[in-house]
């Protein structure tokens, strides 16, 4: 009869094993999953900066006989496809392919924000931005990096349990796949 009572004892070792893991692995994802939350709060306020606080690109354009586009509607261009990027790794914020976006669309109205400082200081009447966007703007971008910062470590927790075994075969069983860090310039 012990010996009967073995199998028993290894099979609810193995169970509660099973479910123990399981929520670590569920845990640390919707740890990751809360990081991006915050990230996406201030990446938002960049978004809403543009749009809010710089004048809208029709009222920007030059005129017919002025060679090139404003600088504004460029930093709008940006900030909706920055948008509509980071509405789709809102859905999924363990999803590679979204992240990466996400982190490119961002580059890219670093860049035009750096344009359009740089242009903006040419100007012979003084800046045309105002002082509290330039000030909005570099704390959120600090803010930003610092919610950054806490879903990258976020994601490297979940992305080490999902590559340790055992639990990387009950990984394998349930599809947990891994995520990506986030890479924010300016």
């Amino acid at each position: 009869m012990p010996s009967s009572v073995v199998p028993w004892i290894v099979a609810a070792v193995l169970l509660f094993w099973i479910v123990g893991a399981y929520n670590r692995l569920m845990r640390l994802r919707a740890e990751a999953n809360a990081a991006f939350a915050s990230l996406g709060a201030e990446l938002s306020g960049q978004v809403e900066l543009v749009r809010n606080h710089l004048p809208p690109p029709e009222l920007t354009q030059p005129a017919p006989l002025e060679p090139g586009i404003s600088f504004w509607t460029g930093l709008h261009g940006a900030a909706s496809q920055f948008a509509a990027c980071l509405s789709v790794a809102r859905g999924r914020p363990l999803e590679p392919d979204g992240i990466a976006a996400l982190s490119a669309a961002q580059d890219v109205m670093a860049t035009a924000w750096e344009k359009a400082e740089r242009d903006d200081a040419h100007d012979l009447a003084g800046p045309r931005m105002p002082d509290t966007v330039t000030v909005r703007r570099a704390q959120l971008v600090a803010q930003t990096r610092a919610a950054a910062d806490q879903f990258n470590q976020a994601v490297g927790r979940y992305n080490d349990a999902i590559g340790q075994f055992p639990a990387l075969l009950l990984a394998w069983v349930f599809r947990f796949k891994p995520g990506r860090a986030i890479d924010l310039r300016g």
